[in-house]
């Protein structure tokens, strides 16, 4: 897990913390690539709107084994609880994926269900994917936006595809349009990230019920 941070510390501003997974299985990866496009695009999209930002950005392919004993035994262990943690706490998610067999990658989908179903409840998430053909951005709207909507995440409307086209220097990517769908797509995610205070809520899964008497209804009489 990396972390980069943008913003201006000679002054005291709100700071945003961002979450990034990156589903590329290779090294170097576009999927990496891409996911480092957009972060560094909403992070320089909130220090316009007046918020500093901090970027977490996690390689699921660092942690395929510990999502897989998980699975398999149902505990998360020291580092993948650190990763989860990260991820659902943060005030923003962009979620890239390669595209396989017309979906997200199994490893994508492994670690999105060894999370708590109500972790990412109104979490800014944007989504994004990378493919050898432009035909498999249809994967975004039929496969991966449903996924984060069942999880009653807050998915920003543009979602951002990347085809093997859009790289390189070639004819195609000179008109290529993925610059422009990254910033927008950034500019909707940090929209809804300045407004968020998911990262400052300080959780205690074992506090006790406000109003709560470990002495019964009448230990405040």
């Amino acid at each position: 897990m990396t972390a980069f941070e943008g913003g201006n510390s000679g002054e005291t501003r709100v700071t945003r913390r961002i979450a990034v997974i990156s589903a590329g299985l290779s090294q170097p990866s576009s999927t990496r690539l891409l996911a480092d496009r957009i972060a560094q695009a909403t992070v320089r999209r909130l220090v316009e709107l007046g918020v500093d930002a901090t970027v977490d950005v996690v390689e699921l392919r660092d942690t395929a084994q510990d999502v897989t004993n998980n699975m398999l035994t149902g505990f998360a262990n020291h580092k993948l609880e650190a990763v989860i943690e990260s991820v659902t706490s943060a005030d923003g998610l962009i979620a890239v994926t390669p595209i396989f067999t017309t979906s997200y990658s199994g490893l994508f989908k492994s670690f999105i269900d060894v999370l708590d179903p109500q972790s990412l409840t109104d979490m800014p998430v944007l989504i994004a994917a990378t493919g050898g053909s432009e035909r498999h951005s249809l994967a975004l709207d039929y496969a991966i936006r449903p996924l984060f909507s069942y999880l009653h995440a807050s998915t920003v409307p543009t979602a951002v595809y990347a085809a093997s086209s859009d790289w390189g220097t070639g004819a195609d990517a000179a008109t290529s349009s993925l610059p422009e769908r990254i910033e927008r797509a950034a500019g909707e995610l940090a929209a809804q990230v300045r407004d968020s205070d998911r990262s400052s809520r300080v959780q205690d899964p074992f506090a006790l019920p406000a109003g709560f008497s470990p002495i019964g209804a009448y230990g405040a009489q």
